[in-house]
């Protein structure tokens, strides 16, 4: 079992970083630049509390996020959701120019952002796996500045009333930098279309949010069709549109997404996994996780 850490855990990141950090339980922010020498650091899998950003400059690495791999290039900006499992690999330590800022669950509960917010905001949910974003130039260089900002705040002020309010104040506006980022995309997109971005988008991103939210107890198409307001047959036609994948097959990725982390992270087994995903034995379980992925749950954690 992975051991989850919390973000004032993260002080061994010190390690490998040419500039660092940290504001008590709160954040750790990690400047990494090209070294060689850092080719001896063993790869680990972990899972961390709070929700990562890695803005990558020149260099490239691979991060399997739950299983699913990301690879990370020069001008792109990674977003790990909170409690994610991770897992880092390929790291071109010669040439890896980035910066990494970890913040708390509760760091970010304490401004009032909805962590959930990257799907309201049309994050690229055609992309299923997808936690990057490639940026410009210009819009690179707005989010350097906003980290230099972090690690300002933190090295530079000696209040730590005043210092956590900075950082909120900063963390929210970086989060609507990237939504502004993400809507100039949309109208951008809009323009070169036929078709209007319409009602129809936004249903998906909310089905997707619902998902998120529901997934461990709720499986049932409808279930989220009505939290819509919406027809089963309706909502299963518009994602199958948009995503070109129906609507219960992104409950299912979701559902065995989670069941994959269990097995492997979480201690528990199969019987308690089977509870928590809210199935009603291990027998339905056991069945629903061979369909899905063509081996039983035990022969999953085994493997």
């Amino acid at each position: 079992m992975e051991k989850e850490l919390q973000v004032g855990q993260l002080s061994k990141m010190e390690a490998i970083s040419s500039e660092f950090s940290r504001f008590g339980d709160d954040y750790v922010f990690s400047r990494i630049r090209p070294d060689s020498d850092r080719k001896s650091v063993t790869p680990m899998t972990i899972r961390i509390a709070g929700l990562s950003f890695f803005l990558c400059r020149s260099g490239s690495l691979t991060v399997d996020i739950n299983l699913t791999p990301e690879h990370v290039g020069p001008g792109m900006l990674l977003c790990v959701p909170p409690h994610s499992v991770m897992n880092t690999y390929d790291v071109d330590w010669a040439n890896l120019d980035a910066d990494m800022l970890i913040l708390s669950t509760d760091f970010m509960r304490s401004i009032a952002i909805d962590l959930n917010t990257w799907a309201s905001a049309g994050i690229p949910f055609r992309r299923p796996g997808s936690n990057t974003l490639t940026l410009s130039s210009e819009e690179q260089d707005v989010i350097e500045r906003y980290f230099d900002l972090f690690h300002l705040n933190t090295t530079c002020n000696t209040d730590e009333t005043y210092v956590r309010s900075i950082a909120r104040t900063l963390m929210a506006a970086i989060i609507y930098q990237l939504m502004q980022f993400m809507s100039r995309r949309k109208d951008e997109q809009e323009s070169s279309s036929q078709q209007p971005y319409s009602r129809r988008i936004s249903y998906v991103q909310d089905f997707m949010k619902l998902v998120h939210e529901h997934f461990h107890r709720e499986r049932s198409v409808g279930f989220y069709a009505d939290k819509l307001f919406i027809s089963p047959k309706y909502l299963s036609l518009i994602i199958k549109e948009v995503t070109g994948k129906s609507a219960a097959a992104w409950i299912d990725e979701c559902v065995i997404l989670e069941a994959k982390n269990l097995l492997k992270f979480s201690g528990k087994n199969v019987q308690q996994i089977a509870y928590e995903l809210n199935f009603n034995n291990q027998s339905s379980f056991g069945k629903y996780f061979k369909h899905l992925t063509g081996m039983s749950p035990t022969q999953f954690q085994r493997s």
